[in-house]
């Protein structure tokens, strides 16, 4: 069984932690840790994660200290980490068997499948706001991976690096870029619901954040060679915009 760990990164989290922590104290897989990086709150949620640790039924690994920003946090989170899986989990987990479900995928999927991914929605308290089913597909025709659903073997971590901190919102894209663009790397897909994302994160909190994210996501593909940067850009943004 391939241990998996769950990156959980927050800042003055008190609302919505606990909602991610429940989830994850629910799933049916048993091999797990749980990575927990603060960027050193002041709002009580330190309280919240020094209690979950004591009672929580799987290993949790946890620091608070002042970061450079969520991909920091999530690269110290990686840093800390031992499993064979790495997922990055600031959200609800849908499904109690949403782990087995993703690891079961990675194991189906034959040796070149390096991860696993499912569709997802995003949501502003109970309202749904914005369905995410992408399927599968790859980069250059605008695809992209849910990275809030993204399940990945240690060894993706190991051959192509961390997330780049100099971008301020679209490492998560720069990075699946970076192991996805020649296509030799396979990502096995669950047709399921699996993550409850909270609405608002760095990529979708604004008309001014979203631009900075397409100009990111321009960035990301050219850095790493990928032709037709400014096409791809445009029609990853008309895939994201059908989402809604």
């Amino acid at each position: 069984m391939y241990k998996v760990s769950l990156l959980v990164t927050t800042y003055n989290s008190v609302v919505n932690l606990p909602i991610t922590l429940n989830s994850i104290q629910e799933q049916t897989y048993e091999n797990m840790e749980i990575v927990i990086v603060d960027g050193k709150s002041t709002d009580g949620t330190v309280t919240l994660i020094e209690q979950f640790a004591e009672v929580s039924r799987y290993e949790v690994k946890w620091i608070s200290e002042p970061d450079k920003g969520l991909y920091d946090a999530m690269n110290k989170a990686y840093q800390m980490s031992t499993g064979d899986i790495i997922a990055v989990c600031n959200d609800k987990l849908c499904e109690k068997n949403a782990v087995k479900l993703l690891v079961d995928a990675i194991v189906r999927g034959g040796e070149r499948c390096v991860g696993a991914h499912s569709d997802l929605v995003y949501v502003n308290g109970e309202t749904i706001v914005r369905s995410w089913h992408m399927g599968q597909g790859n980069i250059g025709k605008g695809w992209m991976p849910g990275h809030p659903t993204l399940f990945l073997k240690r060894v993706v971590y190991e051959k192509y690096g961390q997330y780049d901190i100099t971008f301020s919102c679209a490492a998560d894209y720069e990075f699946m870029v970076r192991f996805l663009k020649d296509e030799k790397n396979e990502i096995a897909y669950v047709p399921q619901v699996l993550v409850s994302m909270f609405y608002g994160g760095t990529s979708n909190a604004g008309l001014k954040n979203y631009l900075v994210s397409f100009r990111e996501g321009y960035e990301a593909l050219r850095k790493n060679g990928v032709k037709n940067p400014f096409v791809i850009t445009l029609k990853r943004t008309f895939r994201v915009l059908r989402q809604f």
